[in-house]
């Protein structure tokens, strides 16, 4: 029976064992242990048969010590105030692998979004917004999308936000739409960076992109678009997944064909998608199944103590936030599995994030070339850091970027000092 998996713990767990690696001090990181800022709130809505309900909302704000802080919002009816902490620190460490000025946050609704119509979740959306409005704002706490929030939900959060103050503040969120002052290329961004990432690691290790065979957790915006880029680079697809479970074929998936059909009449699901030589599998066989390179792209703790034994890819490449568990590092490490953390490997979302704040607060826009030419730039940079430390240090790529990123943090705190 695996362990009650909780994810601030699990980042306690890796940060702890990245400062002991850079030889620091309990008092040089024990501000880190403990988010800045906590708020709960209740969303009351009225739903369209008049009845009222009322939601629970978070917004956490780990820390703020190197520029605003900067976090998605999840919509999820299991989401816990643990698993919004962790997220916030998460994005702290990303921020500070990719070297970008902000620090991390997140935000969240214990709700199905499925469950809701488009009116009550735009009401809830607004109503949410109203209730965190004290701690966000372009130069305090930026919100983009996340498990089940998408660009339409971000421009609601902007129109509110905008309402309260009197004039638009497009820089309020990122992941927006387009026509109201979205970045060109930040949907595809955090697939994309997976793509860099993946191809990045495959030449270190000498291992040819052409025909290497991918695995990949989650065919949402990160798992789709990495799907597509890895597959536009020469590898095979061999077996992909979503909520109703996977699709495996050994000489490789027709990835623009299966994009199509997920994004057809509102939304297929993978469990209807039938064709000749394509076999059905669980989420849990694809995670095991005969690979080279495994992407999970879903959600947290996929990867535990229970299954690392069984995992067969040799590259690891994490897409989403926390789905491998500290138990399942080790196992995997002694394995000799090369496991690329998320806070480097989905990254690419928070960078073009940044982008588009940068625009906002410029009033300019970028085209998409230059947007993908910068993300890339900062993504091989980063990379080549983590790996370099790695190497310095003998260790994992995930303490190797958890050193890179807390010590760019303790510096920053180091510089700043503690008020008062």
């Amino acid at each position: 029976m695996s362990k009650t998996y909780n994810p601030y713990d699990n980042m306690l767990k890796v940060l702890e064992q990245a400062a002991n690696l850079l030889g620091l001090e309990e008092n040089d990181y024990e501000v880190f242990k403990y988010p800045e800022r906590e708020l709960k709130v209740a969303i009351p809505v009225e739903m369209d048969n008049g009845k009222m309900r009322v939601f629970e909302g978070y917004r956490v704000q780990h820390s703020s010590l190197r520029g605003p802080c900067k976090g998605g919002l999840r919509y999820h009816q299991q989401v816990d105030i643990d698993e919004v902490k962790a997220l916030a620190a998460w994005m702290s460490f990303k921020c500070g692998v990719v070297n970008i000025p902000y620090g991390g946050s997140k935000g969240a609704v214990k709700v199905n979004p499925k469950e809701l119509s488009k009116t009550e979740l735009k009401n809830l959306t607004r109503r949410y917004t109203a209730m965190i409005l004290p701690l966000i704002g372009p130069e305090r706490d930026i919100p983009a999308p996340d498990v089940n929030t998408d660009a339409e939900v971000m421009g609601w959060i902007m129109d509110t936000y905008s309402m309260f103050k009197g004039y638009p503040v497009p820089g309020v969120v990122t992941g927006k739409p387009v026509e109201i002052g979205g970045s060109l290329g930040r949907k595809e961004a955090t697939g994309r960076g997976v793509m860099l990432i993946t191809r990045e690691t495959l030449h270190r290790l000498g291992i040819p992109l052409m025909g290497t065979k991918v695995a990949i957790q989650g065919m949402g915006n990160v798992g789709g678009v990495a799907a597509k880029l890895l597959h536009n680079e020469g590898c095979l697809i061999v077996a992909v997944s979503d909520v109703s479970g996977g699709v495996y074929c050994s000489t490789g998936l027709k990835v623009d064909e299966l994009r199509s059909f997920l994004a057809s009449n509102g939304g297929q699901v993978l469990q209807d998608y039938n064709v000749p030589g394509v076999t059905h599998i669980t989420n849990d066989e694809l995670l095991t199944i005969e690979c080279d390179v495994l992407v999970p792209a879903a959600l947290e703790n996929q990867i535990t103590e229970l299954n690392a034994h069984d995992i067969q890819a040799t590259v690891i490449v994490e897409g989403s936030n926390g789905p491998t568990s500290v138990e399942a590092d080790e196992i995997l490490a002694k394995k000799n599995k090369t496991v690329v953390p998320d806070i480097l490997a989905n990254a690419g979302g928070v960078v073009v994030s940044y982008f588009e704040w940068v625009q906002n607060i410029q009033s300019l826009m970028w085209d998409e070339e230059a947007v993908n030419r910068a993300l890339e730039k900062i993504m091989i940079r980063s990379f080549n850091e983590v790996w370099d430390k790695k190497k310095e240090n003998d260790t994992t790529m995930r303490m190797g970027a958890y050193m890179v990123a807390v010590n760019r943090l303790v510096q920053a705190k180091n510089i700043r000092g503690i008020f008062p």
